[in-house]
């Protein structure tokens, strides 16, 4: 068998190279064809229009302006800002006309499982939840107010409700228990460095003490303190009668930072310490810290613990945990918020800087 020859260069396996060699015959013209134009000339510069081909066999012209067609005369007496205001008030009344039937359908049939309370709120856009109403009178967080409510504590004229989305508007006579509150207009923001010994709560029937004891002198308003610390705890405490800013605070996804100064019965092992930083798993769930360290490199038995969660006796369960006894726990900064120049059992008012950077920063 013979082997192919490698391609040549100019070979076209379509015809041969050879003198003489069978080709196909050339094309016959039609009539008329060598009176036709060749192709369009090239653009030659920028400023040159392309050329354009006519709809007749007449030869290539160069560009131009298209021939305009006749111009639409506008009727006499046409007045185009009243047509189109006409328009306008003809598609607003069509909406509101679809946005009744729409509210119709809606009171005629409640969504399901969900009782129609339309009736018996303020009308729709008027009026405040009243959980976030009870937090702006300065009562408590929006989380606890939520808990007043379920309780069967609050009534809004006379009438006991259990519905934290209730809407209430100023003119309501709101009250928890037996006695009537009101939103707040004078926010006041206490910041206290508590001593040991006292309890984080408005009162107690136990006749205790209590952090408000402290600040009695401070204000004429009612204030709550924002989050706790133990009866053995000292440290910073946020006390306001402003229950937006006490929920921001409180609310696990804020990460408020808070920094505890820890003293131990005996010296932290290598081992705790990083079993404290991989995380501690305890009855309710793994305890995560941000941040440990010795206060003293010499003095293992002191630490400087930083945590964003505000579970329970969170710092202290987490030593017993693994077999030691807090022996001092002070909470050194809260939301940014230091001990300087505030001695222990003393208290100061925050500043209008750091009441902008807790409400509208992390």
């Amino acid at each position: 068998m013979k082997k192919n020859k490698p391609a040549q260069k100019g070979f076209s396996p379509f015809k041969e190279n050879k003198k003489g060699a069978d080709r196909p015959a050339p094309r016959k013209s039609r009539p008329g064809a060598e009176d036709r134009p060749g192709p369009a000339p090239r653009k030659r510069n920028l400023d040159e229009k392309p050329a354009r081909r006519h709809d007749d066999d007449s030869a290539f012209h160069g560009g131009g302006t298209r021939e305009k067609g006749p111009v639409r005369e506008t009727p006499s007496g046409f007045n185009r800002q009243q047509f189109f205001d006409r328009a306008n008030d003809r598609f607003a009344d069509k909406q509101a006309r679809k946005q009744d039937r729409n509210k119709s359908k809606r009171d005629a049939q409640p969504s399901k499982g969900k009782p129609n309370r339309r009736s018996e709120q303020a009308p729709e856009g008027e009026g405040m939840p009243l959980n976030k109403y009870i937090a702006h009178c300065g009562v408590c967080s929006r989380r606890k107010a939520v808990d007043y409510i379920k309780e069967g504590k609050v009534t809004v004229n006379g009438q006991l409700i259990q519905e934290p989305a209730f809407k209430v508007t100023p003119n309501d006579v709101v009250k928890l228990g037996t006695r009537r509150i009101s939103i707040q207009k004078n926010l006041v923001y206490i910041l206290l460095n508590k001593p040991k010994g006292y309890i984080t709560t408005t009162d107690d029937p136990e006749g205790r003490q209590t952090v408000m004891e402290l600040v009695a002198d401070a204000t004429g308003e009612r204030v709550f303190p924002v989050g706790r610390l133990d009866r053995n705890t000292s440290g910073l405490l946020l006390l306001t009668n402003d229950g937006e800013l006490a929920q921001k605070l409180a609310h696990p996804r804020h990460n408020i930072k808070k920094i505890y100064q820890v003293g131990l019965d005996k010296p932290l092992t290598k081992a705790d310490f990083e079993q404290i930083l991989q995380g501690v798993t305890l009855e309710d769930g793994v305890a995560l810290v941000d941040a440990l360290g010795y206060v003293d490199s010499k003095d293992r038995t002191q630490l400087g613990i930083e945590i964003h969660s505000g579970r329970n006796r969170i710092v202290r369960r987490i030593f017993e945990h693994l077999g030691y006894k807090v022996e001092k726990l002070d909470r050194v900064m809260y939301a940014g918020l230091t001990k300087k120049n505030v001695n222990r059992g003393k208290w100061r008012f925050l500043t209008d800087k750091e009441v902008i950077l807790l409400k509208h920063f992390k």
